[in-house]
């Protein structure tokens, strides 16, 4: 049954919730049914109602408690779709500066006030990841950056930070949902877990050669067994020129993917006319790391606990205007404030 959107405290009193339910995450109808917004939000609409002012025109701004990259627009805006609320914002994936206001709504208090809760969370956290893909990308210049972050999060919200991450600047990602959210394929190779089983590095790297499809790269890890070295030139002798690069994931028992570990794979394979082959590494990847390895030898990242860990970036938003007059709480200058790069999106 869909949910009752929420209008009266009567209402959340009666609300009830299956005890059986699988998942604690919101649904979609839940969340366009103010199930998650904070409970004052429901007290306004009542005292508005009240007042019979709930369909007062009001204008509010967006901002930021620091800089960034945009992201989550798309859903903020399907919040509002099919209310009559004026929406300005700036593109997905553009840098914003502290304090920029990023997005103004207008319209109808009632028709949009009820979801300033997941207004801010949406962009919030998604500007959060953006921003720290952004930040991995701008380390790694030119070469790939993919995003493995989805299993340090909740399974509800990792596609939506993986889809965030390609928009702040990642090449790819693993997160199957993620990936398709943006019409691309996931990326990704195959886990410690299937070497452990078969037992050998070449013998998995052999049937993966012969059974996946041929547009998959064919991207051996090497570091689960012997020497990552030994390991590498084994691949790469059975492998050839079909080899696409191998990937180190070394654990930080060993003391993780260093710069020395990846430029003598890379002079081993180079000394065996192997220098197509690439080396893609992953494991506690920082913008530093991506900077140091890079100038080692390595020429591809996968990004995990960076980008999925990444603070959200505190939004807030203000009304500026009531019935077309210009108003502000304390400490804010009255009116909306301007700006030129914001575009009409609704």
């Amino acid at each position: 049954m869909k949910p009752r959107e929420l209008k009266t405290l009567k209402d959340v009193h009666m609300m009830r919730v299956d005890e059986n339910r699988p998942f604690y995450s919101a649904t979609h109808e839940e969340i366009l049914a103010g199930h998650t917004t904070d409970i004052y939000f429901v007290r306004t609409r009542e005292l508005l109602e009240h007042f019979q002012l709930g369909t007062t025109e009001v204008a509010a701004e967006i901002f930021a408690n620091r800089p960034g990259i945009l992201a989550g627009v798309k859903e903020a805006l399907n919040l509002v779709r099919g209310r009559k609320v004026e929406v300005f914002s700036l593109e997905e994936g553009q840098a914003f500066a502290k304090k920029e206001v990023i997005m103004t709504l207008r319209g109808a208090y009632d028709d949009f006030g009820i979801y300033e809760t997941a207004l801010l969370g949406i962009l919030a956290s998604s500007s959060g990841w953006a921003t720290a893909a952004g930040q991995v990308k701008e380390a790694a210049g030119p070469l790939p950056v993919y995003c493995f972050g989805a299993r340090h999060l909740h399974p509800a919200v990792a596609p939506v930070m993986e889809r965030a991450a390609i928009v702040g600047g990642a090449t790819g990602c693993s997160c199957i949902l993620g990936a398709k959210l943006l019409n691309r394929s996931p990326v990704g190779t195959v886990p410690h877990a299937v070497f452990i089983i078969v037992g050998d590095t070449l013998r998995v790297a052999e049937a993966y050669h012969e059974i996946m499809p041929a547009d998959a790269p064919r991207v051996i890890l090497v570091d689960t067994f012997k020497d990552e070295a030994e390991e590498t030139l084994r691949v790469a002798r059975a492998l050839g020129r079909d080899l696409f690069g191998i990937r180190l994931d070394t654990p930080s028992e060993r003391g993780g993917v260093t710069p020395g570990l990846v430029q003598e794979i890379r002079a081993r394979l180079d000394q065996e006319g192997f220098q197509e082959v690439k080396i893609l590494v992953s494991g506690g990847i920082t913008p530093e790391k991506v900077e140091i390895l890079a100038a080692a030898g390595a020429a591809a990242f996968g990004v995990g606990s960076y980008i999925s860990r990444a603070p959200a970036i505190d939004m807030t938003m203000d009304l500026k205007e009531v019935d077309k007059k210009k108003i502000a709480k304390r400490g804010r200058i009255p009116g909306l404030r301007e700006n030129s790069r914001l575009q009409r999106i609704l």
